[in-house]
Parts: structure tokens; C-alpha cells; sequence
């Protein structure tokens, strides 16, 4: 996934910080090549922890949180569609 590329990057659009943008990516492709249902599902819990430390200390606008979740939600849902 490149982070210049807003077709292959969910977070594209978003003004994120280098290093949370790093992070989010990162987070995103392991949710992406979960090789089992349990690590798919363990890789999304960490991604919702990382954004919902995000939206604690609001480094964020609402928006940007809810385009964050969002991207991992969609992305756990079509892996585990692949696996099972």
C-alpha cells in the first residue's frame, strides 16, 4: 500500500500526522494479511485500540476518527469474508 497513492491509501484524504498516517498503514496491512481468522480479528483490535487512543486524547476531528474506524471495519469485514 503506498502512501502517496489516495486510491490504495483508505487514509488519503485525511490530514494525518507522518507518524500516525505510518502507523495507520501499518495497522491496515496487518488486518490485510491476517492468515487466520484470530489473527485478523487480533490485528483489528489493535488497530481500534491505536484509534481509539487517537480519540481520547482528540489529536483528531470527529470525522477523521469515524474515516479511521470505518477503513479498518471494512477491511476486517472483507478478510474474514476471504478466510471463511
Amino acid at each position: 500500500m503506498s502512501l502517496g497513492n489516495p486510491i490504495s491509501d483508505p487514509f488519503g484524504a485525511l490530514n494525518l500526522p507522518r507518524a500516525v498516517r505510518t502507523q495507520a498503514v501499518k495497522l491496515l496491512q496487518n488486518i490485510n494479511a491476517g492468515a487466520t481468522v484470530i489473527d485478523t480479528l487480533r490485528a483489528a483490535d489493535r488497530a481500534e485500540g491505536f484509534v481509539l487512543g487517537i480519540e481520547t486524547v482528540r489529536a483528531l476531528r470527529p470525522a477523521d476518527i469515524e474515516t479511521l474506524y470505518r477503513a479498518y471495519d471494512e477491511a476486517t469485514q472483507s478478510r474474514l469474508a476471504e478466510l471463511i
